[in-house]
């Protein structure tokens, strides 16, 4: 069963979340919550597996909330919700570990679906979608990203860094497999040891990395 926690300003909107999500046999909503200040008691209390935070609220924001959750050990996985493909705030949201953004407008099922990957540990965000995104928004901090994110690549041996430029360039498991000579079981754990070595959450959190260190 997957803990959910809802988190949104507009009671209609977590009405609707709630009558969506709550139709799924595998996804219990555990609580909700109007504002981020809430998040955090409601996590220790109910230990959701993902919260779905809408990134704009009028007192404490999602973004705020998602970068208080993701410093905690661990955390629930957190998708952010938003009306804009590309908006500073849910790439700051990204680079915080989020596991990915949704669209107030996704379908119904979709968004089930949504759920359910992030909670198997699969981020909802393509790194081509990631590309995307940041080549339209900018936090004005590029030299200080490619300086960290050249000098966080450079602790990879250099098969992991072959494993972390296909992960960038939005490559499946399965591609960067066939692509680099090796067994599926062989890339996840790669991957693995490039989330911890590098401190890192998520697939997504590898392709930022490695779009700021132009490689």
């Amino acid at each position: 069963m997957i803990r959910l926690l809802i988190v949104d300003d507009d009671a209609m909107v977590r009405a609707g979340l709630s009558m969506i999500l709550g139709g799924a046999e595998d996804i219990m909503i555990v609580a909700e919550a109007g504002d981020g200040s809430e998040v955090p008691p409601l996590v220790a209390e109910h230990r959701p597996d993902v919260v779905l935070m809408d990134i704009r609220m009028p007192g404490v924001d999602g973004l705020t909330a998602t970068e208080a959750l993701r410093g905690t050990s661990a955390p629930p996985e957190v998708v952010v919700l938003t009306t804009f493909h590309a908006d500073a705030q849910v790439l700051r949201a990204l680079r915080a570990g989020a596991a990915g953004f949704l669209l107030k407008d996704i379908a119904p099922g979709d968004l089930v679906q949504a759920i359910r990957k992030v909670a198997a540990g699969e981020p909802i965000l393509s790194p081509a979608v990631t590309r995307q995104l940041i080549t339209h928004v900018s936090d004005g901090a590029a030299g200080d990203r490619t300086s960290r994110a050249r000098k966080l690549l450079g602790r990879l041996s250099e098969r992991e860094r072959e494993v972390a430029l296909a992960v960038g360039q939005g490559r499946s498991n399965a591609e960067i497999a066939r692509e680099l000579y090796m067994s599926v079981p062989t890339v996840k754990a790669h991957v693995s040891r490039i989330l911890s070595k590098l401190g890192l959450n998520n697939r997504v959190q590898v392709a930022l990395l490695v779009y700021d260190a132009g490689t």
